[in-house]
């Protein structure tokens, strides 16, 4: 979909927004479509699952750009539907809202797959501001400035122009932020990055998260690369500074 400003047509963003309680739900897609925003709600996890799978990443013009998950739901739990998306290669960013505001909680929402994490209650500015800034990052992770490099380390290969990577010329399935922290660790090959290092470049500066979403991201990408993800071959960590692509 898009919107006409003068005479240019602007994309406008899709978002799925999942909330069991009505009146939340009502207040929130109202705020977003003041907002300019396009958004199908739902009101518990199957039918959110199902929705985003009916329009997946890949159907450019149909794909949801950004769902916004509450955390405890009917049929299915917004745990779940994170899990299931990411286990079907489904990596639409995701903003999880939660009464939950505990670390331990809020970690095991980032392991599942939530980009960004919310605790209740918090304010539909601050909702549409994380939002905006999520797109603003996947929207700069699939623009690079050199769209024609490709970088490469022993048999691992990053494709900017595409937005993918192989790994021994096997395709490997990277979210987003999986995809820019292996950038990251490609062009800084043998620099030691600490966290926040990776924070201030992978996030950017509209994060106020702690480090730890870092190391749940590491993770992932070692399962990902590594044949034993516990003796690591690919990205090493150095106790107390960082970690280091070789």
């Amino acid at each position: 979909m898009q919107t006409a400003k003068g005479n240019v047509l602007l994309p406008v963003s899709r978002i799925l927004l999942v909330e069991d309680d009505t009146h939340h739900c009502h207040l929130l897609e109202t705020s977003l479509r003041q907002e300019g925003f396009d958004v199908i709600a739902c009101l518990d996890g199957l039918e959110a699952l199902n929705c985003a799978r009916s329009m997946p990443a890949q159907a450019r013009d149909t794909a949801f750009d950004l769902m916004i998950l509450d955390r405890t739901l009917p049929r299915l739990n917004g745990l779940d539907v994170c899990r299931l998306l990411r286990q079907e290669g489904n990596y639409i960013p995701i903003v999880m809202m939660s009464e939950q505001a505990d670390e331990h909680d809020k970690v095991i929402g980032l392991e599942l797959g939530a980009d960004e994490y919310l605790s209740k209650p918090f304010s539909n500015r601050i909702l549409i501001a994380r939002c905006r800034a999520l797109l603003r990052y996947c929207q700069a992770i699939y623009q690079p400035k050199n769209p024609a490099k490709v970088l490469k380390f022993k048999d691992l290969a990053l494709y900017l122009e595409e937005c993918r990577a192989t790994l021994s010329e096997q395709e490997l399935q990277l979210s987003p932020k999986e995809f820019a922290l292996l950038r990251e660790f490609l062009q800084s090959r043998g620099r030691i990055l600490s966290r926040d290092n990776l924070l201030e470049r992978v996030w950017g500066d509209d994060y106020y998260g702690d480090t730890k979403t870092v190391d749940v991201h590491i993770r992932w990408l070692r399962q990902k690369l590594e044949c034993d993800p516990s003796n690591p071959e690919y990205i090493t960590t150095l106790r107390g500074f960082g970690y280091r692509l070789g």
